[in-house]
């Protein structure tokens, strides 16, 4: 295989590289390390080996047929208990949805009985596909206000095409988009709809529905709903004094809305142990009003023709699904309902994903936004068979269904079974429902979706530029179309994020020895040094302590008191803040070159011999500057140079916020190694790479030339010294269980041997492994028969006080692979490191290791 590989790489000019660069220096490396320190060498992750994770097997294949249909867990443990619930919280929702459904279709711009065979449809689908118990599928103001407008759109591109027509057609599109999506498992893609888009979707679309209904409410004619929600609302006041008697069935069912809502509410607060009477009189207020307004009308328009009615009732309403056939849907007809897909599809989704979300965190159980869109795509594909048009989650009824104390999904068969009871026995008394009134029912529905100031006050303190795109959204939507609105909203969010990506910049970090203080005590300090009070901290130098690297500038907001020490001179640290990529990739390397030559001086002051050396946008100091130099005996190159600042030394990048990189980035990155290389020449900069998470990235590092030092100017592998982080592997092996087991024989017997039970512990340590031979490893390792007061001084273990088992052996093992020497788990050990080498091409192995202390987080430089 290989040799077909290399055979290949000739043919084709490809320049293999080295899988493993430096393999003597990594075998010496690891015979380094002690018999208790076991050798781990990473190997890189394969393409071939991650494609074959994407194959699904036959438990995949099986499981994710069973997750199409979610009721197979639960259905065979349904119970009585459940039923009750189910059949309160079903029959509720059934008397609620039914007057709700009737005023949505008058919305959406169709007969009230589509409203009904929505209701239908989506109530019985919904519970075979469900993973929210709360959730209930049918009409909703937003999406009905959303088909009215395509239907009253499609009356002049498709003037002989029956309304009921475009709207099933336009819910089969949607609903098979839906599906599409949630089959193949996409149903992250809502999470890429922010907060405040949703919250500006939903309040615009709640004033547009809320000014829209009030000239129906006040019996207004000659209003186009289709125009912006402003032109409604000024047209609305020109046609005042055209007022009919429909604004006195309108305005004072929406008064008695509102009142037995806040009677019931303050019933609830005053007299808890009849809140869930009120609660339960609060839901039912819509069937109440409607109900007493049909008698009313009943009583005023009996037997008088259509035309002499005294306000606009519903008249006929067909008896069962008289509309139930095979949805028309042809080319002409999905060609026109192409633009309206995008707004229909986000409608469908934003807020029933939502909706379902929210209820599942309330109620302590988790939703497969996926299923819920394979749920939605079901409903609107077979809805249209029976007359339905496009429906979704329902926020108002879904807490109503919540409240009720809903059990089970199954609640939705019973739902539908009162709606299919309405269908069939209620058209008669459907005829005198007043459309004044079902507009008061609509106004006072969408009411509870407009945001409300103390959510937007809660905005603003979280992110200020938010709540303007928030406004942003609502204001489009009002002054122009909900569609609008919805992109507007989309589209301002996805720049903010874009913006951010772009312009980030990381932070350069400096370090500070921290402590834990607890009860005026340093957490793991023996007690004999126990510190004052916190406040007036004197723990001597000798106590537990750790490395804190914040950023030099106290961006973060730290304590700007603190005095950051500079990692070491010619050594930096610097932080990605928003990953890196290639939006941002050119952007922060700039910021971070830029910062280190503020920093910093050439290492070969006589980079340029002659004047005409120099490039064209460096043309260094003047002639005269030269000259006096030259008089003073001062090197040509040092003019102009601050000869205090450090050379050059090593860079330790952080990478954790970064997850990906791309060729881009990666690119870029060796252009800046290049030049700080020529920067710092003759020697190479070192780039030490700490926290990276991701085996791709780590990849993609190693085969730009990172991980490992950089070869000097001749092309020479240099020599280096190493720090790796190793940790006692845990289990049955680690120190601790291997103590308790000993104790466990000494009490119940050598029989104890075979049992189970040992207890686990990890901890680790940094060991510094020197390649040169007969420098052997400094890791301070003891023999098994070591006294306890020298293994915890050995292995920094804390006092008698914590009851640690010591004497017995520990068997440790390197946590990253010693083929990847300046990969560090952390920025601790990278700085070790770091120093450790500059230290050693400059002073010496002997001064070194007397400079540079190894132990724990402790970093002791002289510097």
């Amino acid at each position: 295989m290989s040799g077909t590989r290399n055979l290949a790489a000739k043919l084709l000019g490809i320049k293999l590289e080295d899988d493993e660069p430096y393999q003597a220096d990594i075998a010496q490396n690891a015979h380094l390390l002690s018999a208790r320190s076991d050798p781990f060498t990473e190997e890189p992750p394969r393409v071939l080996d991650s494609l074959a994770k994407l194959r699904p097997n036959k438990s995949q294949v099986i499981n994710y047929i069973a997750s199409l249909f979610p009721f197979i867990s639960w259905i065979g443990h349904y119970n009585l208990q459940w039923l009750l619930g189910d059949l309160v919280a079903g029959i509720t929702i059934g008397a609620v949805v039914v007057p709700q459904g009737m005023a949505y279709a008058k919305l959406a711009n169709l007969e009230v009985q589509f409203g009904l065979y929505s209701s239908f449809m989506g109530v019985l689908i919904y519970w075979f596909f469900a993973t929210s118990k709360d959730i209930t599928i049918g009409p909703v103001a937003v999406m009905s206000q959303l088909t009215g407008g395509v239907v009253a759109d499609m009356k002049t591109a498709l003037p002989d095409v029956p309304a009921h027509v475009i709207a099933s057609a336009l819910a089969i599109l949607a609903g098979g988009i839906v599906l599409f999506i949630g089959l193949i498992r996409c149903g992250w893609i809502v999470d890429m709809i922010p907060l405040t888009a949703l919250s500006a979707f939903m309040a615009g679309s709640a004033l547009t529905i809320v000014i829209g209904q009030i000239p129906a409410m006040m019996g207004i004619t000659g209003i186009s709903s289709r125009d912006p929600p402003y032109l409604v609302f000024i047209h609305t006041l020109q046609g005042l004094p055209r007022t009919t008697l429909d604004a006195a069935m309108g305005l004072s069912a929406l008064a008695m809305l509102y009142l037995i809502r806040g009677v019931c509410s303050f019933i609830g607060k005053r007299w808890p142990n009849h809140a869930r009477v009120a609660f339960f009189l609060s839901t039912l207020r819509t069937v109440f009003v409607i109900l007493l307004y049909t008698l009313i009308s009943y009583l005023v328009n009996r037997g008088l023709p259509e035309d002499k009615v005294k306000f606009k009732i519903v008249l006929d309403v067909p008896r069962g699904f008289q509309n139930a056939a095979v949805p028309i849907l042809n080319q002409r007809i999905a060609s026109n309902l192409v633009g309206y897909l995008p707004a229909t599809v986000i409608v469908l989704l934003i807020e029933h994903i939502a909706i379902s979300k929210s209820f599942g965190r309330v109620n302590n159980y988790t939703i497969n936004p996926s299923q819920e869109m394979v749920a939605i795509g079901m409903t609107n594909l077979l809805g249209p068979f029976l007359g339905g048009y496009a429906a979704t989650g329902s926020f108002s009824r879904t807490a109503i269904k919540s409240k009720a104390g809903v059990r089970t999904p199954f609640a939705g068969v019973i739902t539908a079974v009162v709606v299919l009871l309405a269908i069939y026995a209620l058209p008669a008394v459907f005829y005198y429902i007043p459309n004044a009134s079902l507009a008061a029912v609509i106004i006072h529905a969408v009411g509870d979706l407009i945001t409300p100031p103390n959510t937007v006050y809660r905005f603003w303190l979280v992110s200020p530029f938010e709540v303007v795109i928030f406004f942003v959204g609502v204001i489009v939507t009002v002054f122009s179309t909900i569609e609008n609105g919805i992109y507007c909203t989309i589209c301002l969010s996805a720049a903010m994020l874009l913006f951010r990506i772009l312009r980030a910049r990381g932070r350069f970090l400096g370090r500070v020895k921290g402590y834990s203080v607890l009860d005026n005590r340093v957490v793991g300090e023996d007690a004999r040094r126990a510190p004052g009070t916190y406040g007036t901290f004197t723990g001597s130098s000798e106590a537990t302590h750790r490395n804190i690297f914040l950023p030099l500038t106290h961006a973060d907001g730290s304590n700007p008191q603190l005095e950051l020490d500079s990692p070491y001179p010619g050594v930096f640290i610097y932080r990605f803040t928003e990953g890196f990529n290639y939006p941002n990739a050119s952007h922060s390397l700039e910021g971070m070159v830029k910062y280190i030559f503020s920093q910093t001086r050439r290492t070969n002051l006589a980079h340029f011999e002659r004047p005409g050396d120099r490039p064209w946008n460096d043309p260094g100091p003047s002639r005269r500057k030269l000259k006096a130099a030259a008089t003073a005996g001062i090197e040509a190159g040092a003019v102009g140079v601050n000869t205090q600042l450090p050379t050059l030394k090593a860079i330790i990048l952080d990478f954790s916020s970064v997850n990906h990189v791309d060729i881009t980035s990666v690119q870029q990155l060796i252009d800046v190694r290049n030049q700080l290389d020529r920067y710092a020449a003759p020697e190479p900069v070192d780039w030490h790479i700490a926290c990276i998470h991701n085996r791709w990235t780590k990849r993609a590092l190693v085969y730009a030339g990172f991980g490992y030092p950089t070869p000097d100017s001749g092309g020479v592998q240099r020599r280096w010294r190493s720090i790796f982080s190793v940790a006692e592997i845990g289990g049955s092996s680690s120190a601790a269980a291997a103590a308790e087991h000993e104790v466990n024989e000494k009490e119940f017997g050598a029989s104890f041997s075979g049992t189970a039970g040992r207890r686990s512990t990890a901890r680790s340590r940094s060991v510094v492994a020197d390649d040169r031979p007969g420098s052997g490893l400094r890791s301070r390792s003891r023999s098994v028969g070591a006294s306890a007061t020298d293994l915890r001084a050995q292995f920094g273990l804390p006092g008698d006080e914590e009851e640690h088992h010591v004497g017995v052996p520990r068997r440790t093992v390197a946590v990253h692979g010693l083929n990847r020497p300046l990969f560090h788990v952390d920025l601790t050990s990278a700085l070790q490191s770091a120093i450790a080498n500059v230290e050693a091409r400059t002073e010496g192995e002997t001064d070194a290791e007397t400079r540079v202390g190894i132990a724990g987080n402790d970093t002791k430089t002289t510097l």
